[in-house]
């Protein structure tokens, strides 16, 4: 469950880790070196498994498959951290112009992917068509002021895009709030740091490039910000001679194109990090770094193929570690 290293002071750094999501999580946290940690990680495991609870796709008693259920015309009272991650990904869709979608789901699953996915291979025209019909973020409402989000009929979310970022905030926030002083928070690669180690330091994490892409890593430190990385590397197969990613582009219906390696995306949270990782992934390289060029996002987009030149943007450069 966890181990310490032990340096000659007071504060030594601590790490706990288990399993969430399909994955595993990990916090590196500053604090006494004889601090109990039990009830910490079980209050941190807690806190992952009420996000599960809410927002899995997985499970079928979630409060995320109860809605997908729902009649159409129903309204549907949220929880908090339900409410929370559907109000920043209808934000992140506007804002990219639905590159960002959470009702991919009966998309992601007519792809072969995801908690539901049907035969891998391109799907039956109909049911490609009957998919595309239910989804679009306009078609939600969200009534902020007392909770809840309008079922407007057989429309699936799919929050696995930004979940994992929220994760990763919640625990910070816990951590916070039980007086620890600094952390680095790891949840499936999502990572959100703050504080200082007990050298000084801030923390140094590597942003990923992907399985089979060439560019070096880069290191980037994270003083209260948050680090995500998307790349159609984590689901992918071929289909009819081309790569078909799990990464579905909301304004096609079908998996995106000639999609990036990495994009990774440095944002004051992980969840934000996220969502907006995924949707620069489905704009692509070009209009992707062009696009976050213009909205001062801290972004890497590396291009897929062999000797490819990661793309950054200043506010990205200014965060790396040489």
């Amino acid at each position: 469950m966890s181990s310490s290293t032990a340096p000659a002071s007071a504060s030594v750094v601590h790490t706990l880790y288990g399993e969430t999501m399909g994955t595993r999580w990990r916090v590196d946290l500053v604090a006494p070196r004889d601090m109990l940690l039990h009830p910490l990680h079980a209050a941190l495991q807690a806190r992952l498994d009420a996000i599960v609870a809410q927002m899995s796709t997985w499970r079928d008693d979630s409060d995320l498959m109860r809605y997908n259920r729902g009649a159409p015309g129903s309204w549907h009272p949220l929880a908090d951290d339900f409410f929370a991650v559907v109000d920043c990904a209808l934000q992140v869709a506007a804002a990219s112009d639905g590159a960002f979608d959470p009702t991919v789901g009966r998309l992601v699953g007519a792809w072969g992917f995801g908690a539901h996915a049907g035969p891998r291979g391109v799907p039956d025209p109909r049911l490609l068509a009957e998919a595309r019909s239910t989804a679009g973020w306009r078609r939600l409402e969200l009534r902020r002021g007392t909770r809840e989000l309008l079922q407007p009929g057989g429309t699936w979310l799919d929050l696995s895009a930004i979940a994992k970022g929220y994760a990763v905030d919640a625990l910070a926030a816990l951590l916070r709030a039980r007086g620890i002083p600094a952390a680095l928070v790891d949840v499936g690669g999502e990572l959100r740091g703050y504080g200082r180690k007990p050298d000084g330091a801030a923390w140094r994490v590597l942003v990923e490039a992907g399985d089979d892409a060439v560019a070096d890593p880069c290191v980037v430190a994270l003083d209260d910000a948050a680090v995500a990385t998307s790349g159609p590397y984590w689901q992918r197969y071929e289909v009819e001679g081309r790569e078909c990613s799990h990464t579905i582009d909301p304004r096609t219906g079908r998996p995106v194109t000639d999609a990036p390696a990495a994009v990774s995306v440095v944002a004051g949270d992980a969840m934000r990090a996220d969502a907006w990782s995924t949707a620069l992934a489905v704009m692509g390289v070009g209009a992707g770094e062009r696009f976050a060029r213009v909205h001062g996002l801290a972004a890497r987009l590396l291009p897929a193929g062999p000797g490819a030149t990661p793309r950054t943007t200043p506010d990205f450069e200014a965060r790396l570690l040489r």
